[in-house]
């Protein structure tokens, strides 16, 4: 097959051969770039919470009318052992937020009182001595708060936290050597230390946000119950096989203990799944979104190559003709059409390679995202190659068969 009649072909037809080649070269920048974003959505909804989500629920309470400091330290420790006396209710915590919840308290952390910048930034989990087990989280060093280490205060009037407990994420980050057991950190603004009694398995932060990935499994928990906010998150863990009947009896259990409260509509009772399919609902939708739009980019193209090769074949019966009776075979007009689209498909890759690069550094400097891989780049070539290729192998496959005597037809 002679190179050279093809592209005196191509260039006889700039207009098509441009059109189709812009159009592959767009199609590859986008699928290219879409596809390494939905993998790295698919990979941050996959990331673990660390909370054994199995059997695990919240209710969402707030108190009706105004409740003082002491009255609600008095309800929440009234409420949680009414739940923890349910016959399906194994445990139960009162937390002022969670992982996955996507809100709640962070602060920053830092290893002297005089440093004026932070070490880093870590999720605040107010937590009693009964948080872990509900949470279904190991220590892996150290040891749990004691009863009477918890302390029932508004944030106004909390001066420190003598003891805390860290994620081993955040550990990490503060003491790569792994000592950061009994070391003491800062994490109020007062410059009174806090002494590291426990070190916790994986946890992740409440911070939901892509800007917050580094941080995403710092996580410190303080021995304090806030009884300011006007609401409290119970997390209860249901007994094996009996999730529905917790989730059932839980809000009954809090209402004979008080009428005065109220359950978020919607989200004031939720099971994990649900709290993990609303934290990432946000990344699921980007995912579905981006992946609707690559198949209807590559849909379109493989449109358009079978309709412009199509209007070709049309256009060159008569030459296809005019070769078949000097002796071409149905192989050689097969070839032609088949190597033509395969050029215009690799000058399209070549100047959709460039394009997909400067789109990814754009979304670096603006958007934070990581630089583009080159297996993506290759996958996406190779993807858009073999769709042209087999877009144009039915309009190729009826040039081959032109008959030798379109050669005596006028035009």
């Amino acid at each position: 097959m002679q190179i050279r009649p093809i592209l005196a072909a191509m260039r006889r037809h700039k207009a098509g051969t441009l059109l189709i080649g812009f159009q592959i070269a767009l199609t590859l920048a986008i699928v290219c770039n879409a596809l390494f974003i939905i993998h790295e959505r698919i990979a941050r909804v996959s990331r673990p919470s660390g909370v054994n989500e199995t059997n695990l629920f919240v209710i969402t309470n707030s108190w009706a009318g105004n409740w003082s400091d002491h009255q609600t330290a008095v309800q929440i420790e009234a409420d949680l052992n009414a739940l923890r006396q349910l016959g399906s209710v194994e445990d139960a915590t009162a937390l002022n937020s969670f992982p996955l919840h996507g809100s709640g308290w962070d602060n920053f952390v830092r290893l002297a009182p005089e440093q004026i910048h932070m070490t880093t930034d870590s999720s605040v989990y107010l937590a009693d001595d009964h948080t872990l087990d509900t949470l279904g989280v190991k220590l892996i060093a150290g040891r749990n708060f004691t009863p009477n280490e918890i302390q029932a205060l508004s944030i106004q009037g909390m001066t420190s936290w003598p003891v805390v407990i860290v994620s081993k994420g955040l550990a990490n980050v503060l003491f790569p050597k792994g000592d950061a057991l009994g070391k003491q950190i800062y994490v109020t603004s007062n410059n009174t230390p806090s002494t590291i009694i426990g070190i916790s398995d994986t946890l992740q932060s409440h911070m939901m946000d892509s800007d917050d990935n580094a941080y995403a499994y710092n996580a410190v928990l303080v021995p304090m119950r806030e009884v300011a906010t006007g609401y409290v998150h119970y997390l209860i863990r249901a007994r094996p096989g009996q999730l529905d009947a917790a989730m059932r009896d839980a809000p009954k259990a809090l209402i004979a203990q008080s009428r005065l409260r109220i359950f978020e509509a919607g989200d004031g009772i939720m099971t994990f799944a649900q709290v993990r399919a609303k934290a990432y609902e946000r990344d699921y939708g980007m995912a579905m979104l981006l992946a609707i739009v690559s198949a209807v980019l590559l849909a379109i193209t493989a449109a358009g190559i079978v309709g412009l090769t199509s209007f070709w074949v049309g256009q060159r019966r008569r030459q296809i003709g005019v070769r078949r009776a000097l002796g071409a075979t149905q192989g050689d007009i097969l070839s032609y059409f088949m190597t033509e689209n395969l050029l215009i498909a690799v000058g399209g890759i070549v100047v959709g390679t460039l394009l997909a690069i400067g789109i990814n550094l754009w979304m670096v400097t603006h958007d934070g995202v990581a630089y583009l891989s080159g297996s993506y780049l290759l996958a996406a070539a190779i993807a858009l190659l073999l769709l042209g290729q087999g877009a144009v192998l039915a309009p190729a496959l009826r040039a081959s068969r032109v008959s030798p005597i379109e050669a005596t037809r006028t035009a």
